[in-house]
């Protein structure tokens, strides 16, 4: 890559610009949230008194009931599509603008 006199940097002739790889993006985002939920879980049970800390996880995943198994692992696998959701809305309009804007 080369500095232009602004102080930016540009691309070399022939060298394309980086793209975001959908699978790895919506795997790597998938994995994310399901650790964050999991640990906004441990947390709520190893300090219940913190009652208003589980309300985001009712606005972020429907369904989602604390505290009983069914709604645990819906919540797992809701948390899973999040990442995915993400990741295939995000990676294509990402590449398309690195693409459109280089």
């Amino acid at each position: 890559m080369a500095t232009t006199t602004s102080g930016e940097t540009a691309m070399a002739p022939g060298q394309r610009a980086l793209r975001i790889p959908i699978v790895a993006f919506g795997m790597s985002l998938s994995i994310y949230s399901v650790i964050t939920y999991v640990l906004c879980i441990l947390f709520y049970l190893a300090y219940p008194e913190a009652g208003g800390a589980h309300k985001l996880l009712t606005l972020m995943l429907p369904w989602f009931d604390l505290l009983s198994w069914a709604s645990f692992f819906a919540g797992l696998v809701q948390a899973y599509v999040l990442g995915w959701y993400v990741a295939l809305v995000f990676g294509p309009i990402y590449n398309l603008c690195v693409a459109r804007f280089r």
